[in-house]
């Protein structure tokens, strides 16, 4: 029973099997023909009817616009490309080694170790100035507002640093840093001397304040210039007063 079954099955699947080759081998003529003159722009469309009625325009321009043309021309025009690709990729080369000789030039900080010194030098003294507020009479918020300052110019020293650029431009970037770094230190240095000249005008004047006033020796000393100056005028008095007695107090008159 169970081989009957078997055999059955078997010739069942045979069948199904004739008829799939038999369906995958159906010719049809119109598809053919159709294909043919896509592919390569020969032949003709069947039925001629239908195409007339229905594809009119694509049966008119479908020879002429075959795959096999614009295959060729397209194969024709990449030959022709050959030469343009061989300039692009000489230049491709050539770009290549410029751009390694760049990256190299990127990779290596050459500028610091040439600016690296004097940059350096700036900074330091800006930070002994910084240092020097407080003493200088300086509050502790205009010493944080020049230590901001200070921190600005570190960030821009460090991305400067870390930045992808050539040593040209890297060097004029460590010249204006330092350029910029002089020139708030110069200000931070008229800052401290006015700081430093208004606690010495202050010092002086409280300790002239603390002096007691001696009002007595002040008063002594003016009347002892007075008198002086009151006997100076009475001798003058005198002096001119007896001279005059010395006359015979006789006048003459010229007569012409």
């Amino acid at each position: 029973m169970k081989r009957t079954i078997l055999l059955m099955a078997i010739a069942v699947t045979a069948v199904h099997t004739a008829q799939a080759q038999y369906a995958t081998y159906n010719h049809d003529s119109p598809k053919q023909n159709q294909i043919t003159v896509m592919e390569t722009g020969t032949g003709a469309f069947t039925p001629e009817i239908y195409y007339t009625l229905l594809h009119n325009k694509y049966k008119k321009t479908a020879a002429a616009k075959n795959k096999l043309s614009f295959r060729t021309l397209a194969g024709v025009n990449l030959y022709n490309q050959t030469d343009e690709a061989e300039a692009i990729d000489s230049a491709l080369v050539k770009r290549a080694a410029v751009e390694a000789l760049n990256v190299a030039d990127r990779q290596v900080d050459l500028a610091w170790l040439a600016e690296g010194d004097k940059v350096d030098g700036q900074m330091e003294r800006f930070r002994r100035n910084i240092d020097r507020i407080l003493q200088c009479g300086g509050t502790p918020d205009e010493r944080e507002r020049w230590e901001e300052y200070y921190q600005v110019y570190r960030c821009a020293v460090s991305a400067t640093r870390d930045a992808y650029m050539p040593n040209a431009q890297r060097k004029k970037e460590y010249l204006r840093i330092s350029e910029d770094v002089a020139r708030q230190n110069e200000t931070l240095v008229l800052f401290l001397a006015r700081k430093q000249n208004a606690a010495l005008t202050a010092a002086l004047l409280d300790a002239e304040g603390a002096q007691p006033v001696d009002k007595g020796s002040i008063l002594r000393g003016a009347m002892e210039r007075w008198n002086e100056s009151r006997y100076a005028v009475r001798g003058s008095q005198t002096d001119g007063g007896s001279g005059g007695d010395d006359g015979d107090g006789e006048e003459t008159v010229e007569r012409n």
